[in-house]
């Protein structure tokens, strides 16, 4: 199997960061501004629902996995050890990822870096485990939750209901978002964060951690290094994406399922997390994927989603920034028509494309990029552009 050089960044990978960014901004605009609407308006909020709203997460969990095997193959072909650099890559994310969710609410970076570490320890299982243990981690929350919902309906005889402090926390930064105080909204999402990952659900394996091993089972099997011969294999999982996203839509909702309490058929409705919506993100990376590969032209013509997605980090920090000054009533308490969402959205990610333009024609990384990759080489990197690039920037 080939893989890039050392040094060399994979153009496809980037404009796929890029599409995962405005796909989120896009959702996000939808969830916490979207004013009431009716039809026919409403249909733009439904659209961004089916058609987005997991995928843009799915395909960020997914490059996730992808640049984590990146980086072994590299480390592993430079002779350099891989354990304590990659750990210490990870608690750089989960302190990024505790500032995202403390400070603005978004809390997938510290998940990632949570659930980056058990990928270390099965990074050089078999293909077939690897599979086995990816069905196993998209499943393995809904079973235990069908588990216990019927343990509770045919033993215990009746549901336990959430505890009484666990409700107060969220009810408590529910109702901070709607107050005018921005430390009240903080201390309230510190709070949460705390009942949030001191419970038990947080040891269990989602679709995040299945995300991952995907990832680096594409690497590992040449979708990137080998698209043109690897064809078949996206146009298997393309397939199964597509068909798994209509099925939840089109199917679960008309399977019978009167015959127990919501608490135990929530489960069986949503598909045991193996029937899901969020797998269209493989219609949607295997249809980039082989575009850029076939018409490599397109590359040049995507390039402005490729430069935001080179500054991944950065942009996430400033979008959910923005995002949540406009939204929360600390900042502008902002309500926009479904119509205008796309408008919005492409306002927000169009700032974040030149604000991206400009700074890596002068530096080699983005600032919060420099940081985390100064933290985990635990010291300074140089943000000056290579000789030769500089000279392309100037001319």
């Amino acid at each position: 199997m080939t893989s890039p050089a050392n040094n060399e960044r994979i153009q496809t990978l980037d404009i796929l960061r890029g599409i995962a960014l405005l796909g989120m901004i896009l959702v996000h605009f939808h969830q916490k501004m979207e004013a009431p609407a009716t039809m026919p308006e409403d249909l733009v909020g439904w659209i961004v629902w089916v058609g987005v709203e997991e995928k843009a997460w799915a395909t960020f969990a997914f490059l996730f996995g992808v640049g984590f095997a990146i980086l072994l193959q590299r480390r592993e072909q430079r002779g350099e050890r891989f354990n304590a650099f990659y750990l210490r890559r990870l608690l750089g994310l989960a302190l990024f990822g505790f500032l995202a969710e403390a400070l603005f609410g978004f809390r997938v970076l510290l998940v990632y870096a949570l659930w980056g570490v058990p990928l270390l320890f099965v990074r050089k299982w078999k293909t077939r485990s690897l599979l086995t243990l990816a069905v196993f981690s998209a499943a393995a929350l809904p079973i235990c939750q069908l588990g216990f919902a019927l343990w509770q309906w045919k033993v215990v005889g009746h549901f336990t209901p959430p505890s009484a402090q666990r409700i107060a926390l969220f009810d408590a930064m529910e109702n901070a978002q709607h107050q005018a105080n921005y430390f009240v909204l903080l201390a309230a999402r510190v709070r949460a964060m705390t009942a949030t990952y001191l419970d038990w659900h947080v040891l269990i394996p989602a679709h995040d951690f299945a995300l991952f091993i995907l990832g680096l089972l594409a690497v590992r099997h040449g979708v990137f290094a080998e698209t043109r011969s690897r064809r078949q294999t996206i146009a298997v999982f393309m397939a199964g994406g597509f068909v798994s996203w209509a099925a939840f839509w089109l199917v679960l909702p008309r399977v019978p399922l009167s015959f127990a309490p919501e608490q135990v058929t929530n489960s069986l409705r949503y598909g045991l997390g193996l029937v899901h919506d969020q797998w269209l993100a493989f219609t949607y990376v295997g249809a980039a994927v082989l575009l850029l590969n076939a018409f490599p032209r397109w590359q040049q013509r995507l390039s402005w989603l490729g430069v935001a997605g080179r500054m991944a980090l950065t942009n996430y920090f400033v979008q959910i920034a923005i995002l949540d000054v406009l939204a929360s009533s600390y900042g502008i308490g902002l309500k926009i028509r479904p119509y205008a969402e796309p408008l919005a959205t492409s306002l927000l990610f169009g700032a974040e494309v030149l604000l991206s333009s400009w700074w890596l024609a002068r530096f080699r990384f983005g600032p919060l990029e420099w940081l985390w990759r100064s933290f985990t080489y635990g010291k300074m990197q140089s943000m000056a552009l290579p000789k030769a690039a500089s000279m392309t920037a100037g001319a």
